[in-house]
C-alpha cells in the first residue's frame, strides 16, 4: 500500500497570499518522486493552535506522514515545533538531529533549526525549514528513514533493519 501524505506549509505572508510558496511545492515535487502520494496541501498562518489542530486532523484522518515547512526558526512566530509538540505522542530525534547535520555542511545558521519529528497514532510527522533549500536538503536527507518509520508505524516491518540482519533478542538461537 502506497504510503499517503500531507504537506502543510506554515506562514503567515504565505496565508495572506503576500508570498509564493516554493519549499510546499519542492516537498510535493520530492515525495511524490518517491512514490508517496501526496493527498492534502495547505497553507497556514503561524497560529500554534491553528497547526496544531491542523497536524490533529490529517493524523488522525489515517495520513501516514504529515509534513510542515517553515516556522521551525527562533522568530517570535516560530511556533511549528511547540505545535507539533502539543500532538505528537513519541519523538524521533534523530531523524531531526539529521537534518540539521546535513544542513551544516551548507550553512551554519541550520544548527538554529528547531525542527522536530514524532509520531502521533500512525502518522509520522516531519518539521521542515522554510525556505525551499532548507526543505528539500532536510527531507533529502531523511528520505530512506520515512518508509522504514511508516512501515513501522504501520506494524508493517518486522525487526529487520534496512541495512542489516534481523534483530534477535536474547531469547532467541
Amino acid at each position: 500500500m502506497p504510503i499517503t501524505a500531507a504537506v502543510i506549509t506554515v506562514s503567515d505572508k504565505g496565508a495572506r497570499g503576500e508570498r509564493v510558496d516554493t519549499a510546499g511545492p519542492a516537498v510535493v515535487e520530492i515525495l511524490s518522486r518517491e512514490g508517496i502520494e501526496v493527498r492534502q496541501t495547505a497553507i497556514v498562518p503561524d497560529e500554534r493552535d491553528e497547526i496544531a489542530d491542523l497536524l490533529e486532523t490529517l493524523a488522525d484522518g489515517g495520513e501516514d506522514l504529515v509534513v510542515t515547512t517553515g516556522g521551525t526558526g527562533l522568530a517570535p512566530r516560530d511556533v511549528t515545533p511547540e505545535a507539533t509538540l502539543d500532538v505528537v505522542e513519541r519523538q524521533v530525534p534523530g531523524m531531526a538531529e539529521v537534518m540539521r547535520e546535513v544542513g551544516r555542511r551548507s550553512t551554519p545558521m541550520a544548527a538554529l533549526s528547531r525542527g522536530v519529528v514524532g509520531a502521533r497514532g500512525k502518522t509520522l510527522i516531519v518539521n521542515l525549514p522554510g525556505s525551499e533549500k532548507g526543505a528539500r536538503e532536510s527531507l533529502e536527507a531523511i528520505l530512506d528513514l520515512i518508509t522504514h518509520a511508516v512501515e513501522l508505524l504501520r506494524g508493517e516491518a518486522g525487526e529487520r533493519h534496512p541495512d542489516g540482519p534481523p534483530s534477535q533478542h536474547p531469547s532467541e538461537p
